[in-house]
């Protein structure tokens, strides 16, 4: 008896280039978050000391992503309907996706709060008109979604504008940062005023980017082939990610604080930093809106026809959470990302890549729960959360990914489950 597909595969008819999917990553690593996770780095480390701590921490996260981006080419599908082979198609449903749909909106939220908020502090100061915060993050938030909302190509065409203004608009911050003042002297005699230890910093740089790294196969399959995958995701991630941490690390020296928006007013470039700040949200939440809408639609049983009403779901709640004050909880949402996000890449690589020994044809799809993908889940989630917050040990989302995949590994032996294999390019399962 046939199982009807979730609807999310792209043929082969309709995949890019690898330069449009390295734009993605990069309009998605040039965002506000990452600018303040490097001043918050910046706290902790040298900058000489910080290079080293963003390299291994984007390093791993390229690692995992270019694992599921290529599964993600190889079946043309996105993070939810490659991990039914892992979790199940209910696991998947009803436990990955729910997952994956509240870290792309509450991430949605923290991009529109950041927005709303800069955006209201900065007009205020060029003009003098008080907007209140949640009202421009509710019109930001609501632009944002109804971009995402026409798909991937919007998406692609958005960073294509978007990226090399960006590009142009932190180098004038970062050239104002050295220049100003003493701004060259405040750097080379910085000390962090609070150190923070190797293996944190770590950990901070890869939560900055966990729920990128999982929800890659989402825009990963559009890509023609591994290679091209690989080159987006190294090209797109570390160089951009590397930049934004730095220069977000140097403006906050400068300045002396990490909320963009008071670093580019201290600066002297409200509106420069105004225009930033925009697109900067705007092109990473789109990704965000979009992951989350076919999170969404996985829970709801739904394809991608119903896309652009999932993605107005999870845009309209992640703008709402934005203007209820998100924000507040910005450090605390990261180290919960850190913990629960990664082992969902771990037991979806060991189930393709170690146990399927990374063939198309050995992805099979296991009906209702898979519950040794469950369980290794579980597991690595629980030992990522306890090495991450009650005993820190080594670097918690790399805990993480060993443990869920290892227990995938030993437990997919003892627990079998029921299997519908992929047919090809049709977009459905049979039994």
């Amino acid at each position: 008896m046939g199982n009807k597909a979730s609807g999310f595969q792209v043929g082969k008819n309709k995949r890019q280039s690898w330069i449009s999917l390295a734009s993605v990553w990069v309009g998605a690593m040039v965002c506000v978050p990452c600018l303040m996770v490097g001043g918050l780095l910046s706290s902790g480390f040298t900058l000489g000391s910080m290079f080293w701590v963003t390299l291994i921490g984007y390093g791993i996260i390229c690692a995992f992503m270019c694992f599921m981006g290529m599964q993600g080419c190889d079946m043309g599908l996105p993070t939810v309907s490659i991990a039914e082979a892992a979790l199940g198609k209910r696991g998947s449903q009803f436990l990955i996706s729910l997952i994956l749909a509240i870290s792309c909106v509450g991430w949605f939220g923290v991009q529109a709060a950041v927005c709303g908020s800069s955006f209201s502090t900065m007009v205020a100061q060029m003009t003098g008109l008080e907007i209140p915060s949640f009202v421009s993050t509710l019109i930001w938030g609501a632009i944002m979604l109804l971009t995402a909302a026409f798909g991937y190509n919007a998406v692609k065409y958005l960073n294509y504008i978007a990226v090399p203004v960006l590009i142009i608009v932190l180098l004038g911050a970062l050239f104002a940062a050295i220049f100003k003042e003493n701004g060259l002297a405040v750097l080379v005699s910085y000390s962090p005023p609070t150190p923070m230890s190797f293996v944190g910093g770590i950990n901070l740089a890869v939560a900055t980017f966990a729920v990128g790294g999982v929800i890659s196969a989402d825009f990963a399959r559009y890509a023609k082939n591994r290679g091209d995958v690989i080159k987006s995701t190294v090209l797109g991630v570390l160089p951009s990610g590397l930049a934004v941490l730095f220069i977000g690390a140097i403006c906050s020296v400068v300045a002396g604080q990490y909320d963009i928006s008071q670093v580019l007013s201290a600066l002297g470039l409200p509106a420069i930093g105004l225009v930033g700040l925009i697109l900067a949200t705007w092109t990473t939440n789109v990704t965000n809106a979009y992951s989350g809408g076919i999170a969404v639609s996985n829970v709801l049983g739904l394809g991608e026809g119903r896309f652009k009403t999932t993605t107005a779901i999870a845009g309209a709640l992640g703008t709402l959470l934005g203007a209820a004050g998100i924000m507040d909880r910005f450090q605390a949402f990261l180290g919960i990302m850190t913990s629960f996000v990664p082992p969902v890449a771990g037991v979806i690589i060991a189930a393709y890549w170690i146990v399927g020994k990374g063939r198309r044809e050995n992805f099979a799809v296991a009906k209702g729960v898979n519950v040794a993908g469950v369980t290794s889940f579980a597991l690595g989630a629980a030992v990522a959360y306890i090495t991450a917050n009650v005993v820190p040990f080594f670097i918690a989302p790399i805990n993480g990914i060993i443990v869920s995949m290892a227990a995938y590994i030993i437990l997919i032996k003892l627990i079998p489950v029921k299997a519908a294999v992929l047919q090809e390019e049709e977009g459905s399962y049979s039994a």
